[in-house]
């Protein structure tokens, strides 16, 4: 199904025509639950890997930040219940309850596994895997028309407690056998392990976030939303802002602008060149914000889950994920916000 955002409330760009010169082109991927294939586009999905190249692995051990651990197999069940019970409880209307033995089962497959299993390399897992043809705002090597985002599913203080990330770019042409039974990690943090996804790209406009807009623009923006906060009649004061209405779009996308409303901006350069970087990939908790967010497509029902993917970043944030504007083969450097 096609998942298309709303307009935005009210056309930022006619009332500063000068936030023209401060856009940029974004693609929201709009991830649901499905049964993607290595040849097609997905987050969470399996991805088109040569069957004669290593599969890739974290060997960190015991530099992970571990606190639960749960095998694959356990975060899939827990899930499969979980799924169950919510399918039976919208089915006959009565309140969503755990039956006996599922609650058994959760309490054995929710325990933690040994910490010293981190010890043994860990699986990367596919977090997306994205084909020129399916991404306007794809960006990549001459020849190449497919992405694959890989992380290791375990938290690496090094990087901020998120997961690590790996990119790769193929040419889908060269690759004639494909891997079809990828090794699984020992263990993962159950939040980094998402649900395969089928995608629906769709492309936006953004604006950059505004402390990072020209200081004379971003005061008269904030000056504008205070007004209308001010506003007597109470005609204008209806709760859109610039920030989390007009400007930067939540949920999985490609290209944009990052949200820094979490530590503000930081610069992020490139570990190899200094060059600054350029956002790639957005990793979100959330596809919109609370039970009505602006951003929520207009297909979705007002009770549709606003995490299809089970991936959570942090406290319920994103993680932004950048690459190099001078090397792809540079390595690419991430942020949560």
């Amino acid at each position: 199904m096609t998942r298309t955002t709303p307009p935005r409330p009210l056309d930022i760009a006619a009332r500063f025509p000068e936030l023209r010169e401060h856009s940029a082109t974004a693609t929201r991927l709009h991830p649901r639950p499905g049964t993607p294939a290595p040849a097609d586009s997905s987050v969470g999905g399996p991805v088109l890997w040569p069957a004669g190249e290593p599969w890739p692995t974290c060997t960190d051990g015991d530099l992970h930040y571990v606190s639960e651990l749960l095998t694959p197999a356990a975060v899939r069940r827990s899930r499969e219940i979980y799924a169950a019970a919510q399918e039976r409880a919208d089915r006959t209307g009565r309140r969503y309850e755990l039956t006996d033995a599922e609650q058994a089962e959760l309490a054995d497959a929710e325990s933690s596994a040994p910490h010293d299993l981190v010890d043994q390399p860990i699986a990367l897992v596919p977090i997306a895997q994205l084909y020129r043809r399916d991404v306007p705002d794809f960006v990549g090597p001459d020849g190449a028309d497919v992405l694959q985002v890989l992380w290791c599913p375990l938290d690496h203080p090094e990087v901020g407690y998120n997961p690590r990330v790996r990119l790769y770019w193929r040419d889908s042409a060269d690759i004639d056998r494909v891997l079809t039974a990828p090794p699984a990690p020992p263990v993962v943090n159950e939040h980094y392990l998402p649900s395969p996804c089928v995608v629906h790209p769709e492309q936006i406009t953004e604006y950059q976030y505004a402390a990072l807009l020209p200081e004379d623009l971003d005061e008269r923006i904030t000056a504008w939303e205070e007004e209308r906060e001010d506003d007597e009649d109470g005609e204008d004061d209806d709760g859109v802002g610039y920030q989390f209405d007009l400007s930067l779009a939540p949920g999985w996308k490609v290209g944009g602008f990052a949200n820094w409303s979490l530590t503000d901006p930081h610069p992020v350069d490139c570990a190899e060149c200094g060059t600054p970087m350029t956002l790639l990939l957005t990793a979100d908790t959330s596809e919109w914000h609370g039970t009505g967010g602006s951003w929520r497509p207009l297909e979705e029902p007002p009770g549709a889950t606003s995490g299809p993917t089970d991936v959570v970043i942090g406290r319920g944030y994103a993680l932004y994920i950048f690459r190099c504007p001078v090397s792809f083969d540079h390595p690419p450097a991430t942020a949560m916000q």
